[in-house]
């Protein structure tokens, strides 16, 4: 089953795979998101954490991307199966 309510993205740990549903974040950095990958509907997977938690690794679109807690705090996400991706 698919969840409908969405959290934060910073809130997943490695392994767990979302689906992106909306960017909080305005401006340049929206803008580059965007052109990683970071579009609504992209599947997220959560690769690792850095040794102090922060920043942290998703794979989108065949692409590995570190983010910060500031940035991944304002993407807004949905779980979904493990085996999506």
């Amino acid at each position: 089953m698919v969840s409908t309510k969405t959290y934060p993205l910073s809130t997943f740990t490695t392994g767990e795979t979302v689906q992106l549903e909306r960017i909080e974040i305005e401006g340049t950095l929206k803008r580059r998101l965007l052109d990683l990958g970071f579009i609504p509907g992209a599947i997220i997977k959560v690769l690792q954490k850095s040794p102090l938690g922060d920043p942290v690794a998703y794979q989108v679109s065949h692409t590995t991307i570190g983010l910060r807690r500031e940035e991944s705090s304002k993407m807004y996400v949905k779980k979904v199966g493990d085996d999506v991706g």
